[in-house]
């Protein structure tokens, strides 16, 4: 979409002046003997330290930490020393004049000493080094990749895109000893190694089938060697990757029922009851139902939650194939349910509750189960703190439930305690506002407090990070010029074209979706700021994958040809200008009698027309004085919180751009529209003409 290098050149380097005399200054430093000789030497010479003394620094650092005795506990003093923090601001400012071995290399210590904690360093020292990734030798790629190891990033797109890499000079390498190196990817890998592989090829949305097959034939061999987890692992990615063998899914199911039959680990259990509800033909026995059975008793929220899901799986599958299982494995989602319901109400502290919850996908859980679980957070809302509160912010906008008791405390704790909560978690902190549609009490204090905390920080941002910020600000009505001036120029969109070039295709499409989504929010909606529209392509390109209408949808508009006096007043799946997709338009004259459109409507199940510039204009000319141009959108229960009609974010951003673009805006819920009140044609029709014309029923 974007590929702006051709034309708008960036220069990805910025050019310093080099001090005269590098070779005595890292002399120096390889003379010093302590820490402290390191650091007076940071202290001194931090206005002149190029790239590579920076580098070097770091290595020193390092090689006396490893001939230390106690070493977590000298990490922790080089961590939280003053100049360590300097060397670290001096690297933030050189990493991209460092070459490719030092800027590794500084990756790799950096991370030793900053542990698990978010660290601005290492993600801009991952980042570069995936910009120059295809430059890296074997050698580089597998130190890098030991990186990403290290941050627990087996499966990420990153590690894809190395193996890609590495399969590609397969290929192409004439080197014979890197060539029998990079055969790591094929039948000489070990099963560990095997397993890795196929992580980066899902994550990377691989359709290679010539190396799935051959990572598979290696999984093959070693199956009866891995441990259920991995077992989950293997499934998810070969059923992902669409991989087929009936002789390998036969062996894994028989290996993951026979490893069922004899665990009393409920973890162990959660992890092959969801492999086995996978596999193209899942199928669990008696003596499996009973296995899982026993156990309930023993497992927490994630565990009960987990053979939920596989359940629900096996009942899908075995209504769909007209098994005759369905009746046993409904009663044992009723055991399930009844047994989370149990657990929620003895939690009698928010810790507790929390360490239950925070790892579970909040849209996995009965309705019931949703009600039970905000129950207990609304109890326990005084203990959300800055700690906490972002966390727990992420969870409810998973959850779809309109708690306007938690999202005035999350305001509430976001206002209180802002300096004490980390800027890049803000994004976390407002997503459930923008995704459930809901201003707190003190809305404008909220969002300015939260904008002006992450300010200094926008240049330090993920790319991906602030495309999201920005949309779920939008969806609130809230566009901050800074934030905006940080995303729309060329520096941005060069970032973010970089990394939309190595991410997964599904990412980033999304990505690309949601920046488009923002763009256009910002045209409509401030167009003082005169940011232009460049999205037309993307938009053009998109549509097309779009297809008809559903059955309901295909209902109303048959009825709404009724109802205006033919098939030629109303049009369907219409696109705006922007590229809103209308579900059906129509126009009203000044006495609110239906205009015939010029050009016959399209053929149901084709996809959307073009703007009004094209082909949708009212006959004679553009509206006549006084005339309405009407937009009716049939809203299902995703537009809606799970608990209360209540319309969310994205629904409500579109109903506002429609108004923009002079519509009149009719909303159709799904609710309403399949209520006993509207059980007959009759009834539809009517409230159609009511909704229209303004008409009521006599």
């Amino acid at each position: 979409m974007f590929r702006l290098r051709a034309v708008c050149p960036f220069s990805w380097r910025v050019f310093h002046s080099r001090p005269i005399g590098c070779e005595p200054l890292i002399i120096q430093m390889n003379k010093c003997t302590d820490e402290e000789q390191i650091f007076d030497f940071i202290e001194r010479n931090k206005a002149i330290l190029s790239e590579q003394q920076v580098g070097c620094a770091f290595n020193m650092l390092w090689k006396l930490q490893k001939q230390k005795t106690s070493l977590v506990k000298n990490v922790e003093y080089v961590r939280d020393h003053p100049q360590f923090l300097t060397l670290h601001n001096l690297a933030m400012n050189k990493y991209k004049l460092m070459n490719d071995d030092t800027l590794v290399n500084v990756l790799y210590i950096t991370q030793q000493f900053v542990g698990e904690d978010f660290d601005p360093l290492v993600e801009a020292l991952v980042t570069e080094s995936w910009r120059r990734l295809e430059r890296f030798d074997i050698k580089l790629l597998s130190e890098f990749s030991s990186c990403l190891a290290e941050q627990h990033l087996y499966f990420s797109p990153l590690m894809g895109k190395i193996a890609d890499i590495v399969h590609r000079n397969l290929e192409t390498t004439q080197d014979l000893r890197l060539k029998s190196t990079m055969l790591l990817m094929a039948e000489e890998l070990t099963g560990e190694q095997a397993l890795a592989v196929l992580g980066a090829l899902e994550n990377m949305e691989s359709r290679n089938s010539h190396l799935i097959k051959r990572v598979a034939s290696v999984l093959y061999k070693h199956l009866d060697n891995y441990k259920p987890l991995e077992l989950l692992k293997i499934t998810q990615a070969l059923t992902f990757l669409h991989f087929q063998s009936k002789e390998f899914f036969v062996k894994l199911g028989e290996l993951l029922l026979s490893y069922l039959k004899i665990s009393f680990i409920p973890t162990e259990m959660s992890f092959l009851v969801c492999a086995i509800s996978m596999l193209p033909s899942p199928h669990l026995d008696e003596v499996g139902i009973s296995r899982i059975e026993a156990v309930l008793p023993q497992c927490d929220l994630n565990k009960l939650t987990s053979f939920s899901a596989s359940v629900l799986r096996w009942i899908q599958y075995d209504q769909l194939h007209l098994d005759s299982n369905t009746g046993k494995q409904l009663k044992l989602l009723q055991k399930l349910d009844h047994y989370s319901h149990q657990r929620l109400q003895h939690i009698n502290s928010f810790d507790l509750l929390w360490k239950e919850l925070k790892s579970l996908k909040g849209d996995v859980f009965s309705e019931s189960l949703i009600e039970e679980m905000i129950a207990a957070f609304q109890r326990f809302r005084d203990e959300i703190n800055y700690i906490n509160v972002a966390e727990i912010a992420y969870f409810i906008s998973k959850t779809n439930y309109l708690s306007t008791l938690l999202l005035d405390r999350l305001a509430s704790v976001a206002v209180q305690q802002i300096e004490k909560i980390h800027p890049f978690t803000i994004f976390a902190i407002i997503l459930p506002f923008s995704v459930l549609n809901y201003d707190p009490p003190q809305r404008d204090e909220f969002l300015e407090t939260c904008m002006q905390h992450l300010k200094s920080y926008l240049g330090m941002f993920d790319p991906l990070m602030l495309v999201f910020l920005g949309f779920s600000l939008a969806t609130l009505e809230y566009f901050p010029e800074d934030l905006l001036k940080a995303i729309f120029n060329i520096k941005f969109l060069a970032r973010l074209d970089s990394q939309l070039e190595v991410l997964p295709s599904s990412l980033s499409t999304r990505v690309q979706f949601r920046f488009m989504e923002l763009n256009r929010s910002v045209c409509l909606e401030c167009p003082e700021f005169q940011i232009p529209w460049f999205h037309d392509r993307f938009c053009q390109q998109y549509n097309k994958g779009i297809g008809g209408m559903n059955r309901t949808q295909q209902q109303i508009y048959k009825m709404l040809a009724e109802v205006l006096g033919g098939i030629n007043c109303v049009k369907a799946s219409v696109l705006t200008p922007y590229y809103h997709t209308v579900d059906f338009e129509c126009a009203l004259d000044k006495r609110k009698k239906p205009l015939p459109y010029g050009s016959h409507n399209i053929t149901l199940g084709q996809r959307p027309e073009m703007p009004w510039e094209s082909n949708t204009e009212i006959v004679g000319s553009r509206l006549p004085p006084g005339a309405e141009r009407i937009a009716l959108e049939f809203l299902d229960s995703k537009a809606f919180c799970r608990n209360i009609p209540h319309i969310k974010g994205k629904s409500a951003m579109k109903k506002r751009h429609l108004e923009i673009l002079g519509y009149r805006v009719i909303q159709i819920s799904q609710f309403e529209w399949n209520s006993m009140a509207l059980s007959t044609k009759d009834a539809r029709m009517d409230y159609l003409r009511e909704r229209i014309f303004g008409e009521v029923k006599s």
